[in-house]
């Protein structure tokens, strides 16, 4: 008897132990400080079409003419701003959100774009975005038909935005 009271309270402070160690899932995540660490400059947009997740062609690149610099700013309180979209003088401003997993955030900025045509139209081009990659100094967005699940057959685009995150805030013209 006298041996199994130190057996039993060494497997009893193990257990304790393991379970006040336990590996927990928390929600913990350095995305939120990331994406809000400065201002990110727009570096380039491109258009991909897809049959399924067949790449259909070479992508398009958009906005090679622009001269208006292209800023995206989120803030920790949840606010976002973006400057100049689609190469129109303008600043749209909103909250935004992650997703739980952490892969996807949405957006509700209202800005202004350019149609086909040349007429313009309102849009929310970050309504549902896929976090691509995410650095200390870069970013890709990813925007359009970017849900994890899609049909092998049907046709879908997306569209990508690479940022550079700029070291301080710059003039936004």
């Amino acid at each position: 008897m006298k041996n199994k009271f130190p057996l039993f309270f060494i497997i009893a402070l193990v257990v304790a132990g393991a379970l006040v160690n336990s590996c927990k899932k928390d929600k913990n995540s350095n995305i939120p400080a990331l994406l809000a660490s400065g201002v990110w400059e727009l570096a380039s947009i491109q258009v991909y079409h897809y049959t399924g997740n067949t790449q259909v062609g070479n992508p398009d690149t958009l906005n090679t003419d622009c001269d208006k610099n292209q800023y995206f700013t989120f803030k920790s309180d949840n606010t976002c701003s973006y400057t100049n979209f689609d190469c129109i003088k303008q600043t749209s401003t909103g909250t935004w959100n992650l997703t739980e997993n952490k892969l996807y955030f949405s957006s509700d900025i209202v800005a202004k774009d350019t149609v086909a045509g040349g007429s313009m139209s309102t849009e929310k081009p970050f309504n549902y975005t896929q976090i691509e990659t995410l650095g200390t100094y870069s970013l890709v967005l990813q925007t359009g038909d970017v849900e994890p699940n899609y049909s092998a057959t049907k046709a879908r685009t997306v569209r990508r935005y690479g940022f550079i995150r700029q070291k301080a805030t710059t003039n936004t013209n």
